[in-house]
């Protein structure tokens, strides 16, 4: 992993830039957050383009259902608790029901929105997204993957929830990488327990895998960045080929990356799966880096998880 460390929120805005030079559809909305969000860096390139409509995010979202349906591509972008909280029945209903091609960029996700506290850091988006038929879930773990998201999203003709992060986080992936919608990643090969992670969790399941090799047991890493639809193939083969599996998320152990893997193999490859996360509680108000470290959302964890339930 590289030591350079970006915040997926950063990767968000650069790349809307991007699209913006190559897809004349694309219309980027914002409710009063363009400095936060990153989307201030489209708004540089194409002002005439964006559109801020305040702290107004229900609104906001029905705009973008009603501009979709003129071919136009509205990437909606606010943090994750107002854009798939407070706006939750304008999504479901202006964009979910009738599959309109709206894009959600949700920033700020997860405990690690950090000093923000309880009321905004929301661990529970995935869920909530999940729940909607039809919709596309995206939790890219690095700067690399995170670009390529939003271009894929754009391609891909319906509505997809993007999740970003506020705390920089280090590459896992390279200039080689090719994001593939619906698609996990293997990073590292095992046959003793499958270490399946998500977002920024993912560089930590990484760092858990080389902990239990100096312990002599072989740790498999997938990477699950499209939560839905979720790769069933590479979850199922993980919990034939290994023993079993631990889920990494930044994120309520319900309705997520764990209760998303567990639906599988549940149907295909019974076997037992172990979740770290943010186990059903609120958060609190705290620097980042140590908020993750008291939710156990560390390698160190991770580690202990796997020794905890090994055969």
């Amino acid at each position: 992993m590289a030591d350079v460390k970006i915040a997926t929120r950063e990767s968000y805005g650069k790349a809307l830039a991007e699209l913006g030079k190559v897809n004349p559809d694309v219309v980027v909305f914002d409710a009063d957050l363009a400095g936060a969000t990153k989307t201030g860096t489209f708004k540089k390139e194409f002002p005439d383009r964006f559109f801020d409509f305040g702290i107004a995010e229900a609104n906001m979202v029905g705009a973008a259902a009603g501009i979709s349906t003129t071919g136009k591509i509205p990437f909606v972008s606010s943090f994750a608790m107002f854009v798939a909280g407070r706006a939750f029945e304008q999504v479901r209903n202006s964009v979910g029901y009738p599959h309109l091609n709206v894009k959600i960029g949700a920033t700020h996700a997860g405990i690690s929105v950090g000093e923000d506290g309880a009321t905004h850091q929301c661990n529970e988006d995935i869920a909530l997204m999940r729940s909607i038929p039809g919709m596309v879930v995206i939790n890219p773990c690095d700067d690399i993957e995170a670009r390529q998201a939003v271009f894929a999203a754009a391609e891909y003709n319906g509505p997809v929830y993007l999740r970003f992060g506020r705390l920089a986080v280090p590459a896992v992936n390279d200039e080689n990488y090719k994001f593939q919608l619906g698609k996990g990643v293997q990073l590292k090969d095992g046959n003793k327990v499958s270490i399946i992670a998500t977002g920024l969790m993912v560089a930590r399941a990484l760092e858990a895998a080389e902990t239990l090799k100096e312990k002599g047991i072989d740790a498999r890493v997938i990477n699950i960045h499209t939560i839905k639809p979720i790769d069933r193939d590479i979850i199922i083969k993980a919990a034939k080929e290994t023993d079993f599996i631990v889920t990494c998320e930044e994120h309520s152990v319900i309705g997520g990356l764990y209760s998303a893997v567990c639906e599988v193999v549940s149907q295909s490859a019974p076997c037992k799966v172990v979740p770290v996360a943010v186990m059903d509680t609120f958060g609190k108000s705290g620097p980042a880096a140590e908020l993750l470290d008291v939710y156990g959302l560390n390698a160190e964890n991770i580690v202990n998880k796997v020794l905890e339930n090994i055969k």
